[in-house]
């Protein structure tokens, strides 16, 4: 049978090995870039974070939550890595639950991968995009941007997403699936940094802090996360902020709540800043956060309460103990936007799940068309979360299971 894949990333290659595995099966692997895997060299800075043991079906999100849940089954992380180590990739998994290749270099994945294509029934085609799609009584008819045609009997579209434009990431996938009747839900960017007020973050970039946060739209909660914060000139980032900028996007007048001492209470921080100044009068208000938060960070919240830095300590009263007390437990950031599909990790939103069969991905309204990864409908949080459903959703697609 002839199969036609159309993007090599994650999901792609996955489908193409998995399908290439019935020697029977003629592939043809499309990719229009110049190489295959260029966004995964990207993820988890440079890393490869491929894998979270953490997940579930809890950690996607989608129109259709329900639909993750059969390709998670069929290919579950145990599974995902039983196959990478069969094609000789070694992994470490961190505390966290994350999963990298035991090399720490993303490149050792997409080596595994490229050498696993490189058999005699999957021909990849790089530098090819394909443009046009058509259904036919036997199958597919494809065109790709020299107007160069194609046969297949069966198509999986692995395009990716919107997400990453520097790296490969647009549109195509939901073009062509529609220009087949499929329908596509608003695409958002998601793990993603987030635009700010600018006047209490300029002071920070490069800072990083461990926090807790939380999403509020007109003082209700929407959303909150737990971990790492990196500031920016224009804002803020790193993986807390990741797992709330999904909501964020979709949401108008947000502020984001930084909760920079989420394990010590309020109390016992005033009553160790009482115990600094009577240990060391000399000080000044530029260091009565030292050794708590990180000096730049400290200094921007003492000012941001009103308190001149060269406050003699000792000159300090309580309404300002106080107030610089309550900024480390809330530091509220109004958020102004994000850095858009350019900068994000992964989009929100994609082809409509509902007209796919979860536990084929094959289409309920073109029979023979598959699709799988992110083009659909479904994104994970930061983590891992993606690349495990790129992979389980590329595997159960390649059996073009009727």
């Amino acid at each position: 049978m002839n199969v036609a894949i159309i993007g090599a990333g994650a999901s792609g290659m996955a489908a193409a090995i998995t399908a290439a595995a019935s020697g029977a099966n003629q592939i043809l692997l499309f990719e229009r870039q110049a190489r295959v895997g260029r966004k995964l060299l990207a993820t988890g800075n440079g890393r490869c974070n491929l894998t979270n043991r953490q997940t579930h079906p809890g950690r996607y999100h989608s129109s259709n939550p329900d639909f993750v849940r059969p390709a998670l089954e069929a290919y579950p992380v145990d599974s995902v890595l039983d196959f990478f180590q069969t094609l000789g990739l070694y992994t470490v998994t961190e505390s966290s639950g994350r999963v990298y290749p035991w090399s720490d270099q993303a490149n050792s994945v997409v080596d595994v991968l490229r050498f696993a294509l490189a058999r005699r029934n999957i021909r990849l085609l790089t530098g090819t995009e394909i443009t046009a799609v058509k259904k036919t009584p036997a199958g597919f008819r494809l065109k790709d941007q020299n107007g160069q045609r194609y046969e297949a009997e069966r198509l999986i579209v692995a395009c990716g997403g919107a997400a990453g434009t520097k790296l490969g990431g647009g549109l195509s996938g939901y073009q062509l699936l529609r220009s087949l009747g499929h329908h596509c839900t608003k695409l958002l960017p998601s793990l993603v940094q987030l635009k700010t007020e600018p006047e209490l973050v300029r002071s920070l970039k490069g800072v990083r802090a461990t926090a807790a946060l939380k999403l509020t739209v007109r003082d209700a909660l929407i959303a909150t996360a737990y971990g790492e914060v990196q500031f920016t000139d224009y804002g803020v980032s790193g993986p807390a902020v990741f797992d709330l900028s999904r909501a964020a996007a979709a949401a108008e007048d947000a502020v984001l709540h930084l909760d920079l001492l989420p394990d010590y209470r309020e109390e016992d921080l005033l009553s160790a800043l009482c115990i600094r100044i009577s240990r060391f009068p000399n000080l000044t208000a530029e260091d009565l956060l030292t050794g708590i938060l990180h000096n730049r960070l400290g200094r921007m919240l003492v000012k941001s309460c009103g308190v001149a830095l060269s406050t003699p300590l000792t000159s300090l009263n309580w309404q300002e103990l106080n107030a610089v007390t309550a900024a480390c437990r809330e530091l509220p950031l109004k958020v102004l936007g994000n850095m858009g599909m350019e900068g994000a990790q992964v989009t929100a939103g994609g082809v409509v799940t509902q007209e796919f069969d979860p536990g084929s991905l094959q289409s309920r309204i073109v029979p023979g068309l598959y699709a799988c990864g992110e083009v659909l409908d479904v994104d994970g949080d930061c983590g891992g979360f993606n690349l495990q459903w790129a992979w389980s959703s590329g595997l159960l697609a390649g059996q073009l299971k009727e």
